[in-house]
């Protein structure tokens, strides 16, 4: 009797997960894929999206494209989980699965932060980056505050590629002088796992006149004032942008599933405390960062342990490990090598950056659409 597997969400680690099941147990597993979106889009295209590169329609490709054998995609909502008997209800059916794989990614609460909401803008969303599209087209020029308001966050380099880009932006539109951009992060250092990296992107950042503060946290702001409030100050803006408080899907956290706010794995399975329940991606708390490549290292190894109990045989993939690009600005493009579990601690290495990484970049999102959706181009 096959082994039926239920997958809680399709982005990278979702889609990855199912594909590699397809591939490594066809006829001997059943996978059901569960996403309420009719959609997929790679984080990194937001910045397409507000830089006027590509239109919300261009990056989203369609589920109905995601076609493997043994693998069934329904789009539906997820009302309940019960991880001790493995038992999920979603607005259209209930499962029972053999193993279950949570996969729903980390969403935003722009509420936590007073003042957000009303008066700032973000481009972590697509709607979001089209929304602050719309206002840079229609901005003169002025100080313009982008600000990470918590951590952990998705995409740890995309604060500062966000500023670079906004820098070159203002350039070509012959307001740069009329303007400041100011970085505030909670964190150390733009990337703390890596000197290279985070040395790479605060010279970009000074080169451009950027100015970048560390160890500072946005608590709120005033819109109708347009200042925003930190620890011991506050400080004026014309233009604010936030990276968004994230946050685990209420259903999780429903579920019981979560501790200090995301879902507590087995960094070598990432199997949850649940017996044959598993958590990858954005929503777990495993000591890594939030970000595509990582989540489908983290679906290599689930696939492993699946393939382990399906067949008493196998040996267990390492996660932890893959690429990152970073951008520049003018073309050019940082590509990172990180690894989580290398000896003698984690390591990012940057190379770069160059205009011949851009082309990297390029193929490896085609090499995903082409795996997961069929499409050439």
């Amino acid at each position: 009797m096959a082994t039926n597997v239920l997958i809680l969400g399709a982005g990278f680690g979702g889609l990855e997960l199912a594909t590699l099941l397809s591939e490594r147990l066809q006829g001997e597993v059943e996978v059901t894929l569960v996403d309420q979106s009719e959609t997929f889009f790679f984080g990194y295209s937001k910045l397409d999206v507000l830089m006027g590169r590509a239109t919300p329609d261009e990056i989203r490709l369609p589920y109905a494209r995601f076609s493997k054998p043994g693998v069934e995609f329904r789009r539906e909502r997820v009302l309940e989980i019960d991880p001790a008997t493995r038992r999920v209800v979603t607005d259209a059916a209930g499962y029972d699965p053999d193993v279950l794989v949570i996969a729903l990614g980390a969403g935003y609460d722009p509420a936590a932060t007073p003042g957000f909401a009303e008066g700032g803008f973000e481009y972590y969303t697509v709607e979001g980056a089209a929304r602050l599209r719309d206002e840079l087209a229609a901005f003169d020029g002025g100080r313009i505050m982008l600000a990470v308001l918590s951590i952990p966050f998705k995409c740890p380099p995309a604060p500062y590629e966000g500023a670079l880009l906004l820098h070159e932006l203002l350039v070509a539109r012959g307001i740069r002088e009329a303007s400041s951009i100011r970085v505030v992060s909670p964190q150390p250092s733009p990337i703390p796992v890596s000197r290279s990296v985070s040395q790479a992107l605060e010279q970009a950042m000074a080169d451009r006149g950027i100015r970048y503060t560390s160890r500072h946290r946005v608590h709120g702001i005033d819109p109708g004032a347009r200042v925003a409030h930190l620890a011991d100050h506050d400080e004026p803006y014309d233009l604010f942008i936030g990276i968004p408080v994230h946050r685990v899907p209420d259903v999780l956290v429903g579920a019981g599933l979560t501790t200090d706010g995301w879902v507590a794995v087995d960094p070598a399975t990432s199997e949850t405390r649940f017996p044959g329940v598993y958590a990858i991606g954005d929503c777990v708390e495993a000591g890594v960062p939030k970000a595509g490549t990582l989540a489908e290292a983290a679906a290599r190894v689930v696939a492993s342990a699946i393939v382990r109990r399906v067949r008493g045989e196998g040996e267990l993939e390492r996660g932890g490990a893959g690429t990152c690009f970073v951008e520049f600005g003018a073309d050019e493009v940082g590509r990172v090598e990180v690894d989580f579990g290398a000896p003698g601690g984690p390591r990012a290495d940057l190379v770069g950056p160059s205009a011949a990484f851009a082309g990297d970049k390029a193929e490896f999102g085609a090499a995903r659409r082409a795996r997961w959706f069929g499409m050439d181009a």
